[in-house]
């Protein structure tokens, strides 16, 4: 399709949702699809980019320099900014995902959160679960992909590394800096971390 097509078509878009009352800051710089479907009281951010099949619920917010493609955003959503939300991914509502956060092929329950520096694969996240900072899904041991289930009230430490397949049952907390490779079980305390060491009046080499 020749650029003039495209960029018609873009301001078609964008024209129809700003008449159905979204907001948008900066419109010149988002970009749809054509099956792009937007609810009430939405607002984006500028230089948004909606691939194919995105569904947007009521009330979301999704913050500039996001990309969104074949996933669905129910009510009350907070995206980005600089969020990849990817093919097969849910988000429930009231979850919120933040800053520099890949989501992949998983649910993101309600009212959960995953705020900073994440990469979230092939996983099923419960209700009012906590993902601290830098924390990665292992999900591919570089034959097969592999499920994390992340059960409702846990929190994850910042920088951890869950190796699937995994389950984190209800209630539980992950120490920061973990590593876990085994299922955790409900409201337990888990966490790999080796002792710290301190050398007294230590001197450095000349």
């Amino acid at each position: 399709m020749k650029p003039l097509n495209l960029q018609k078509i873009q301001i078609k878009l964008r024209n129809k949702f700003l008449k159905a009352g979204v907001e948008m800051s900066g419109p010149e710089t988002i970009f749809f699809s054509k099956d792009t479907k937007i609810g009430k009281n939405v607002s984006i951010e500028p230089y948004v980019v909606f691939g194919p099949k995105v569904k947007i619920g009521n009330n979301v917010i999704i913050k500039s320099f996001s990309h969104l493609e074949s996933c669905k955003i129910e009510n009350k959503v907070e995206i980005g900014p600089y969020a990849r939300i990817r093919p097969e991914t849910i988000l429930k509502e009231g979850s919120k995902i933040g800053n520099f956060v890949e989501v992949k092929k998983s649910t993101v329950g309600k009212k959960s959160k995953v705020n900073h520096l994440s990469y979230i694969g092939d996983t099923e996240i419960g209700k009012a679960v906590n993902v601290g900072a830098g924390t990665i899904t292992c999900n591919y041991d570089g034959v097969k992909k592999s499920k994390t289930k992340i059960e409702d009230k846990v929190f994850i430490g910042s920088n951890s590394s869950l190796v699937a397949p995994l389950t984190i049952e209800k209630q539980s907390i992950v120490g920061a800096g973990s590593i876990i490779t085994k299922n955790v079980s409900k409201k337990s305390l888990a966490l790999t971390r080796s002792l710290q060491t301190e050398i007294k009046n230590y001197k450095r080499k000349k």
